[in-house]
């Protein structure tokens, strides 16, 4: 009975601390990711790499992480791994010393090929320390899990300017700092998680055994729906992180390092967006936010293409906050739609995310070998209009009706 009342006050407790420091691993786990395009200017110069060749190294680092994510998550939905989360790191940390010293092109795409395995096998556990973490406070807990996530990002323009210009490919090697400190912390992470397991695990093999239900055709079509928006949204943000900085580059004579500072300000206004979408969402509604976000961003991806090189920064911003005001939203509505398989579901759609990303790296790059930088930007800037079939999607209220 004992077991049973602490597992009952640990399930509604926020547990901030945990929360914070899960964040900070997803910061750091994701700011060793965003090296791999931060490092593009760098060995595209140096190597002689073509358009489409970049596009291949940005999807062997999302398409590792695509298509693992939803496997890792999978498994630990049948078996919880805690200790996963430091292994995770391990191997990012041997992805940057890999990218360190890599002398050609296909020793660059084995050591990203290590880093997108680091984060295949961190995102589903995230996710899942996350949830357990969050009490009754789901969307908010998402979010700051999500926002360290969309920090350590926005790092790439800033480790260009700051570290590849001056030091170049071997500025990497600095990372495995970040990889060690992270290993740290999810140390501690992963025993709270081993502990949380103690308590929750026996209620539940006293409890009743739960059988899955077949899905219903809604949530199916909801889910497969789901995962197109992600696929619109994601392509248009890999357009943007891998070759906007080129396009600034040749259409507006900026330097490498100057061309970093608006990348800058489209991630970090992703930060701000990913970290108010939560709250907007739990007052008006998961799906009104996510519609919201493709279409109010879509009028300014659509000019973004022709404007002067001054109107770039406040539209970057406009552009970066409303279009990632969902992220954190999507997930959660995921997680509502099938709630019994919240590992999978997260790795799905935050790998999805990233692997949709990585397909459209290849055909945007090929795109521009082929016609020009200018051609793929304005070709992306049409792909927030889909958010238009979000209308499509079970209303909030919806969802949980289908799941009682």
């Amino acid at each position: 009975m004992q077991v049973a009342v602490k597992a009952s006050q640990s399930e509604t407790r926020t547990m901030y601390n945990i929360l914070f420091l899960i964040s900070l691993g997803h910061f750091l786990n994701d700011s060793m990711q965003s090296v791999i395009p931060a490092i593009f200017p760098i060995i595209g110069k140096s190597m002689s790499l073509s358009f489409t060749q970049i596009g291949w190294i940005a999807f062997v680092l999302n398409m590792t992480s695509s298509i693992m994510q939803p496997v890792f998550g999978y498994y630990a939905d049948k078996r919880s791994s805690p200790f996963l989360l430091p292994l995770a790191m391990s191997f990012s940390m041997i992805g940057m010393v890999g990218l360190a010293f890599a002398p050609s092109f296909y020793w660059v795409l084995l050591s990203v090929f290590f880093v997108g395995l680091g984060s295949a096998i961190f995102h589903p556990e995230g996710s899942r320390v996350a949830y357990m973490a969050a009490g009754e406070k789901r969307g908010l807990a998402q979010s700051i899990y999500q926002v360290g996530g969309n920090t350590g990002q926005s790092m790439a323009p800033l480790f260009t300017a700051f570290i590849f210009v001056p030091l170049g490919q071997i500025g990497s090697i600095w990372f495995t700092v970040l990889a060690a400190v992270a290993i740290v912390v999810l140390l501690y992470v992963s025993t709270w998680y081993k502990q949380k397991l103690r308590l929750t695990q026996p209620v539940r093999k006293q409890g009743r055994t739960v059988q899955s239900k077949p899905l219903k055709k809604q949530v199916k079509f909801a889910m497969a729906l789901l995962v197109f928006l992600v696929f619109a949204r994601s392509w248009y943000g890999s357009g943007i992180s891998n070759y906007y900085q080129f396009y600034l580059i040749d259409y507006y004579n900026l330097t490498i390092k100057s061309a970093q500072f608006y990348l800058f300000v489209f991630m970090i206004a992703g930060v701000l967006g990913t970290f108010f979408g939560g709250p907007l969402a739990d007052r008006f509604g998961k799906r009104n936010i996510m519609m919201l976000s493709m279409l109010g961003a879509a009028p300014l991806t659509l000019l973004l293409p022709y404007v002067p090189l001054i109107a770039v920064t406040p539209f970057f911003f406009l552009i970066g906050f409303i279009l990632s005001s969902s992220f954190s939203v999507t997930v959660v509505y995921a997680q509502e739609l099938l709630p019994g398989k919240i590992g999978m579901v997260s790795g799905l759609i935050v790998g999805l995310a990233f692997g949709m990303g990585a397909l459209g790296s290849i055909v945007l790059g090929k795109l521009a070998d082929v016609y020009s930088l200018r051609f793929i930007m304005i070709l992306c800037s049409f792909l927030p209009l889909i958010g238009v079939l979000t209308w499509l999607l079970p209303t909030d209220k919806r969802i949980h009706e289908l799941n009682q």
